[in-house]
């Protein structure tokens, strides 16, 4: 009986054990499905969230274009003497580029006096790694370059990037690692902390950086003069590459000339305009051991390196606007074939695929394609008034774009300028073929396909890339054969993303380091992290929803003509895409947006009445005016910076009058001149009889009520 019981003793143990083990084991189980599913909802809430802002970025990059599109039109096409062409002609005058000569009398800094009272950096000429360090250290503790040294520092750069090639060669070897940096846009804690984790550029640690290093962010010049810093005492180790962003058209949109002439008030015209030339004069490319090709944007299907080597790259001094074949304008062309000559299409391809392109980028997008028919007669009567003839022919032929120094334009000119607007803004797209780039506007959508066939044509092994922003940092795709590097952290929000930079050594194999440049961010858990970035994404995209008030409600109405005030939800999600086309998961959104249902019902006009302006400063007759006003105030910003000849930041009633024509003319929209005088009235809140562009930017916000309820 003992060894019965001691045999049986352990068997009842054991037995014991598997009865306890098998609800431990469903316990584990639910709750590893439960937090794959928990998981699964904040990444699908991450991905939504990321959608959002992208849209919202890349409509309003295509607005932009529209835009200058539009500039471009009116320079075209409206008479020498009419005020419209006045306004605009700054932008566009050769006047505002001068010669080399020229050049070296304008950059004297010698005028400008330091005063004793300046406790700022020193610089000393030729640049030293010791003095750049200095600048570091200064900018990280918030101090501020005099102008006499800016100006210095900018004018070396730019005799240097002179003779530089538009495709810089690089060699990797044993002994050192090439570090390769994505956008910054104004992110100076991301530049430091890179720095500060890789060390600062030197004979031994060369750096790429690939583009867009301003707008955006709040310290886009103190970024710009440490990398020309490190260029001019490293100028074989620091290598830097425009980006579309490098653009003095762009900058007007996107915050860099606010940030310039905010820092500088007495200097800061003259500091734009001189970066406006060094923009120009950044090379197009790098290239590593003949295997690595890094651009900013992309490539196309017309891409050619050779090609590219030979291109004047300053005479494009904004990428945005096509040069003008001088021949179609000496005859006096028609119409349609200077469209034809203004356009880089991708034709047979649109031609077959008409349907599924619902925008035009600016390679095939007719110069007047945003105008409607009563304002090009208009533009035609105006015209005919002031005495249309040979002569304004000649001198729309003599108001180019280029340089001075480039000489008459030619084809070559446009199949030039397309392959340096190809580099600058293209995206990659995961199926085969190469199409215009709808979403941004400018540059092409490129497959794998074209990825392989100039990579072999070439004999190139990898594409590095920037320009589009990745939640980690970096991102493979066409088969690891392109590589995305995005370097600027918490890019549209606190949490919304990690910065990245590559290091590379001689067996061009990149490694990859992450960070997140915010405390703040690196101390928030998951859902912390995605509940603060999907908050600050719904707000936006509430903004844009109410700039859309009208719009909307006219296509909620056209949904219910029995005008019961309800629409379905499926109705809701459609009508709402085509109002605002940014190709969002409306169903998904909507229990963030659309707070109450009853029975698969929405109350439409409830739902817009959540939406409202809050401290309203302003007073016009026509209300339609103030909903214009939010739904375009990037454009009006753009205009006004324009219009704002010498950047005083003040421009006065007539000057704004003159603002929303244009923009009415661009919106194919009447406003009544009554409308303009009131609210121009209402915005100068000093009396003074000039409106401050700042104050009008930021005289009332835009709040959710339904936050508030």
């Amino acid at each position: 009986m003992g060894c019965g019981v001691g045999k049986s003793h352990p068997q009842l143990k054991k037995c014991d054990k598997v009865s306890i083990s098998v609800p431990a084991i469903r316990a584990a189980l639910l709750i590893q499905r439960w937090y794959r599913q928990y998981v699964a909802r904040l990444e699908m809430r991450r991905r939504c969230t990321w959608n959002i802002f992208q849209s919202i970025e890349y409509a309003g990059e295509q607005d932009q274009i529209k835009l200058y599109h539009f500039f471009s039109f009116l320079m075209d096409h409206f008479t020498p003497a009419s005020s419209q062409r006045n306004l605009m002609s700054h932008i566009f005058s050769k006047n505002e580029i001068f010669y080399d000569a020229e050049w070296e009398t304008y950059l004297c800094y010698k005028s400008i006096e330091v005063p004793e009272s300046y406790g700022g950096p020193c610089l000393t000429f030729p640049m030293t790694y010791c003095g750049v360090s200095k600048l570091v250290e200064a900018f990280k503790h918030k101090q501020q370059l005099h102008a006499r040294y800016v100006l210095q520092l900018l004018g070396e750069t730019w005799r240097l990037l002179r003779i530089l090639p538009n495709i810089n060669h690089v060699s990797a070897c044993h002994t050192k690692e090439i570090t390769i940096c994505g956008d910054l846009h104004g992110h100076l804690e991301d530049l430091l902390l890179i720095f500060y984790k890789n060390g600062l550029p030197s004979s031994e640690k060369p750096y790429v950086f690939n583009g867009d290093f301003v707008d955006r962010g709040k310290n886009s010049l103190e970024i710009l003069l440490i990398l020309f810093g490190f260029l001019l005492v490293y100028p074989n180790d620091v290598h830097l590459n425009r980006g579309n962003h490098e653009d003095h058209i762009i900058n007007l949109r996107y915050g860099f000339t606010k940030e310039v002439l905010g820092k500088y008030r007495v200097h800061g015209k003259k500091i734009l305009k001189l970066l406006q030339k060094i923009f120009s004069w950044l090379p197009l490319a790098t290239l590593i051991d003949h295997k690595v090709l890094i651009v900013h944007g992309g490539i196309s299907d017309t891409t050619d390196l050779d090609m590219m080597a030979r291109v004047d790259r300053h005479k494009y001094v904004s990428a945005l606007r096509p040069p003008k074949l001088a021949s179609n304008v000496k005859t006096g062309g028609s119409s349609e074939s200077r469209r034809r000559a203004c356009s880089l299409t991708y034709n047979s391809y649109v031609s077959a695929h008409k349907q599924d392109l619902p925008r035009r980028s600016f390679h095939n997008q007719p110069v007047i394609g945003q105008l409607n028919q009563s304002l090009e007669k208009e533009l035609k009567r105006r015209r005919r008034l002031a005495g249309f003839d040979q002569s304004y022919i000649e001198m729309i032929n003599s108001d180019s774009d280029s340089d001075p120094e480039s000489g008459e334009t030619t084809e070559t000119d446009e199949q030039d300028w397309k392959q340096i607007v190809d580099v600058l803004w293209s995206d990659p797209m995961p199926q085969n073929g190469c199409v215009p780039n709808e979403v941004r506007g400018g540059g092409c959508y490129w497959g794998p396909d074209v990825t392989k066939e100039v990579l072999g044509k070439h004999d190139l092994q990898l594409l590095i890339r920037s320009h589009e922003c990745k939640q980690e940092g970096y991102e493979f795709c066409h088969n690891r054969m392109v590589l995305t590097i995005f370097s600027a952290s918490n890019y549209y929000e606190v949490g919304s993303n990690r910065g990245a930079y590559i290091r590379m050594g001689h067996d061009l194999i990149p490694h990859f380091v992450q960070y997140q440049a915010s405390r703040t961010s690196r101390e928030l858990t998951l859902r912390q992290s995605v509940g603060r970035t999907e908050r600050s994404a719904l707000r936006a995209l509430r903004e844009q929803l109410f700039v859309h008030k009208s719009d909307l409600m006219s296509a909620f109405q056209e949904l219910d003509p029995d005008n019961t005030g309800l629409i379905s939800l499926p109705h809701w999600a459609g009508a709402t895409e085509r109002v605002l086309n940014l190709g969002l998961p409306w169903r998904v959104l909507r229990p963030q947006l659309v707070r109450s249902t009853q029975s698969g019902m929405m109350d439409y006009q409830q739902w817009m009445k959540e939406f409202s302006i809050s401290e309203a400063r302003l007073e016009t007759s026509d209300h339609s005016i103030l909903e214009t006003m939010y739904k375009h105030h990037s454009d009006l910003e753009t205009i006004f910076r324009i219009i704002d000849a010498d950047h005083s930041g003040l421009i006065s009633f007539e000057e704004f009058r003159q603002t929303w024509k244009l923009l009415s003319s661009h919106l194919q929209m009447e406003i009544t001149d009554k409308a303009i005088t009131d609210l121009a009235q209402s915005i100068d809140f000093n009396k003074d009889g000039n409106i401050d562009i700042n104050e009008f930017l930021e005289a009332f916000r835009l709040v959710d009520l339904s936050a508030h309820t």
